[in-house]
């Protein structure tokens, strides 16, 4: 009795062993898989990114690419880089996006935690940081993120509805 017994464990447990093999396998696969955002492996993108990839404040991510043809084709464009470990970015992101909706505007947003190189080739020393360019070229920015209670550092909502307001007749839907 005790030897089937011990057969009829021994099966519970490879069984197991198969499940956990084949549930790996399958995440391992997943991650491999190019992303709909970035366009390259999940596998391959900083963590914090990747915790970030349903999170539907941060959705409408631009590419260097795409950015650099804007710029080209001179397009007027508003553009929001951020980095994905950026706590000051964690908290003002979904706080504006509610203005950004409201207000139809198109803010695709720019992860330099990604993409660090372009930090300087856009002079952008801090995240948040909203710009607004004008026929390819910047001519406008608010940099640093919502005011934390207590404080003077950082911008108002108004702040970010007034930078929209102020340039949204050339990216208003």
């Amino acid at each position: 009795m005790k030897k089937k017994k011990k057969k009829f464990s021994m099966i519970y447990v490879y069984i197991g062993v198969v499940i956990i093999l084949f549930g790996s396998i399958f995440v391992l696969g997943n991650l491999e898989k190019d992303n709909k955002l970035y366009g390259m492996p999940a596998s391959e993108l900083n963590p914090a990114t990747r915790s970030l990839l349903d999170n539907p404040n941060y959705q409408n991510i631009i590419l260097p690419a795409e950015m650099d043809n804007k710029i080209d084709a001179k397009e007027d464009f508003f553009l929001y880089a951020f980095s994905s470990t950026c706590k000051y970015c964690l908290n003002t992101t979904p706080q504006i996006m509610p203005i950004v909706n409201d207000m139809g505007v198109d803010m695709p947003m720019f992860n330099l935690l990604e993409f660090g190189e372009y930090g300087m080739k856009l002079n952008v020393e801090s995240t948040p940081t909203l710009l607004y360019y004008k026929d390819g070229v910047e001519v406008d920015r608010l940099e640093g993120g919502l005011r934390e209670e207590g404080t003077t550092v950082g911008h108002t909502l108004d702040d970010f509805k007034a930078f929209f307001t102020k340039h949204a007749g050339a990216d208003a839907q």
